[in-house]
């Protein structure tokens, strides 16, 4: 009896196999499926990149009006910058004009009042809107959604008075006729052509840095706490401190714009620190799509090419033909107009590849 039970509490179950069956062979995938996705676009991106630099650099030479191009490069870097706190953190700022204004006229009372180098300007204006950043941040982070964008705002609206009333900012006339200097005191600036190329050297070296902070680890996390804040806190991140640095960050590039924005056109007025300039910029943002890089880029020429196209034409109406057309494209490009064919490409070579799937 011993034997017959230690036997039967040796033996295995017999609804559970000693050694799990063999598994059948799979078929190995269609050649097509081996390819990620993101190569094809990824090549399709870097040639369209190279294409529009090639353009960028040619413009001159294409007959393309210098300081034409050089404003929609401002206020195409203006907008990157606000993409990167809208697009790549989640967090939206009715303020931003408070940093683009206020680096247009500490760059522009350098150059003008003290004969400062155009680059020693540019840091200083681009410093200046970092640290208004910083205090900025430090006080709006602390809440969330239409809260913080209201606190953004309601310090814009303080920074817009204080450049009506300081005694260096020249009141509602601005700062007029600022000299765009000689680079390093060797370069002369005067020159269209000289000035075209200093501002597209800037505009893609920020673009390519923007591009870096937004595929290194730091920028894998703010996307994470725009997705999912409560789950970044739980994995115990100190989202604070990452949205205040992200913060800084785009005010500081918004600054930068600013100050380009005034060695280009030679002046600084109250309309670049305006509460309207920081609407200005939320549609360039959402018509060239929200969370890509080339998005802001597609807006803001949109929106500088109608400007330019229509304001002798229609006059003040032009504010009123935007929105119109701002709202079209909402309706009918949710995503942003780079949005929506990224999306339809994605679209289409998924199709694609389940296609190449079913053949095989």
């Amino acid at each position: 009896m011993d034997n017959t039970l230690r036997h039967a509490a040796d033996a295995p179950p017999p609804d559970m196999p000693s050694s799990p069956p063999p598994r059948a062979p799979q078929p190995p995938p269609a050649p097509n499926a081996q390819r990620p996705p993101m190569h094809a676009s990824t090549n399709a991106n870097r040639i369209t990149y190279l294409v529009l630099l090639a353009l960028l650099l040619a413009a001159p030479a294409i007959g393309l009006y210098p300081v034409f191009v050089m404003k929609l490069l401002c206020f195409a870097l203006f907008a990157c910058a606000f993409n990167l706190l809208l697009g790549f953190t989640g967090l939206l700022s009715f303020g931003h004009a408070a940093f683009f204004g206020s680096a247009a006229y500490i760059t522009g009372w350098f150059v003008k009042s003290q004969n400062w180098t155009p680059e020693t300007a540019i840091l200083a204006g681009t410093v200046g809107a970092g640290l208004i950043g910083l205090v900025v941040g430090a006080v709006a982070i602390r809440r969330q959604g239409i809260y913080f964008a209201m606190i953004t705002l309601a310090i814009a609206q303080m920074v817009y008075f204080v450049c009506l009333q300081a005694p260096f900012t020249g009141g509602e006339d601005g700062l007029q006729g600022v000299p765009r200097g000689s680079l390093f005191g060797a370069i002369s600036l005067a020159s269209d052509t000289a000035m075209y190329y200093f501002v597209v050297a800037i505009f893609v070296l920020c673009f390519l840095f923007i591009s870096r902070i937004v595929h290194s680890p730091f920028g894998q996390v703010l996307k994470m706490i725009r997705e999912n804040e409560a789950r970044a806190i739980s994995l115990g991140y100190q989202v604070d401190r990452y949205k205040l640095l992200a913060f800084v960050l785009s005010s500081a590039l918004a600054g930068l714009a600013g100050a380009l924005k005034t060695l280009v056109m030679g002046f600084a007025t109250l309309s670049d620190v305006h509460w309207s300039m920081s609407g200005e910029v939320i549609l360039m943002t959402l018509l060239g799509g929200v969370g890509t890089f080339f998005g802001p880029v597609m807006g803001s020429s949109i929106v500088i090419a109608l400007q330019n196209l229509l304001a002798d034409k229609v006059g003040s109406w032009v504010t009123v033909i935007i929105g119109v057309i701002f709202v079209v494209c909402v309706l009918a490009f949710r995503k942003g107009v780079v949005g929506e064919l990224q999306a339809w490409r994605e679209r289409r070579h998924a199709a694609a590849l389940q296609a190449g799937g079913r053949k095989a």
